[in-house]
C-alpha cells in the first residue's frame, strides 16, 4: 500500500479505469464505471492491509519485536486516507501510472517478519522506523484529504514538511523501509521494499508531470528544488 503524491496531490487519485462505455448503449457510464472500480480498489487495499496486519501482529505477539508495528502504522495511514481522500477530475490513468502505483502498494504489504538475526539492534531499527513514521504523519497532516493513490492534482500543498522536499511522505517511507529491512534482513523483504521504493521514486516523477500543468506548482518547484531526498533526488 503505498503511497502519496504530495504537494498538490497526494499519492494520486482513484484506481478507477476507463472502459470507454458510451451512454445510451445500455451500459454503465464511464463515471459510474470509475466509481465502481474505485470502490473495488479500496476494498482490495483494506484486504491486503488486513493480511499484513495479521502477519506482523502475530509476529509481535510471538517475539515482542516492535519495529514491524511501526511499518504497519505507516501503512494504516494509507488505508484511512485513501478512504477519506478528496475526489478530483485531473488524474493520470495511464498504464505506467497504474503499474507504478500497484508496485508501490504491493511491496510493503507483502513483507514478512523474519526469524533471522537483525542487522542492527532493535533500539536503532525502532528509532529509524519511528522517525520515518513521524515524517509520514507530518506529511499526511499537511495534505489532509488531498491524498490518493494515482497521480492527480488536488491543489498545491507547500506548507509544513513540503517546505523541505516536494514529496516528504515518500522520504518517510524510505526511512521506515530501511528500518524494517535492518530488523528483518531477508532477500524477500529487500526485493519487496526495494521494488516499491524504486516505483515510488518513478511515481514522484510521473506525479510532477501531472502537477507541472499547474502554474502554482511550477512556482513551488522553484522554491523547493528537491523531490524526496535533499541533495540527492
Amino acid at each position: 500500500m503505498r503511497t502519496a503524491v504530495q504537494p498538490a496531490t497526494a499519492q494520486g487519485g482513484s484506481v478507477a479505469t476507463r472502459m470507454g462505455v458510451e451512454r445510451g448503449a445500455g451500459s454503465a457510464s464511464p463515471a459510474r464505471t470509475r466509481d465502481l472500480a474505485d470502490s473495488g480498489a479500496r476494498v482490495v487495499i483494506v484486504v491486503l492491509f488486513t493480511m499484513m496486519a495479521l502477519r506482523i501482529g502475530g509476529d509481535f505477539l510471538e517475539t515482542g519485536r516492535f519495529t514491524g508495528l511501526l511499518l504497519l502504522a505507516s501503512e494504516m495511514l494509507v488505508v484511512v486516507l485513501t478512504v477519506l481522500r478528496r475526489t478530483t477530475s485531473i488524474v493520470d490513468r495511464s498504464s505506467r501510472a497504474r503499474v507504478l502505483t500497484a508496485l508501490s502498494i504491493l511491496g510493503p504489504v507483502m513483507v514478512r517478519p523474519a526469524d533471522v538475526p537483525a542487522a542492527w539492534p532493535e533500539v536503532l531499527t525502532v528509532a529509524l522506523c519511528a522517525a520515518g513514521l513521524l515524517v509520514v504523519i507530518g506529511g499526511k497532516v499537511s495534505l489532509g484529504r488531498s491524498f490518493g493513490l494515482m497521480p492527480a492534482n488536488r491543489g498545491v500543498v507547500s506548507s509544513g514538511l513540503y517546505r523541505i522536499v516536494r514529496h516528504p511522505i515518500y522520504m518517510g517511507y524510505l526511512v521506515t523501509h530501511v528500518g524494517f529491512i535492518a530488523a528483518n534482513p531477508t532477500v524477500w523483504n529487500v526485493v519487496m521494499l526495494a521494488s516499491a521504493d524504486v516505483a515510488l521514486m518513478w511515481r514522484a516523477v510521473c506525479e510532477e508531470q501531472t502537477l507541472e500543468k499547474d502554474a502554482s506548482y511550477r512556482a513551488y518547484q522553484r522554491v523547493v528544488p528537491w523531490r524526496v531526498l535533499p541533495g540527492v533526488f
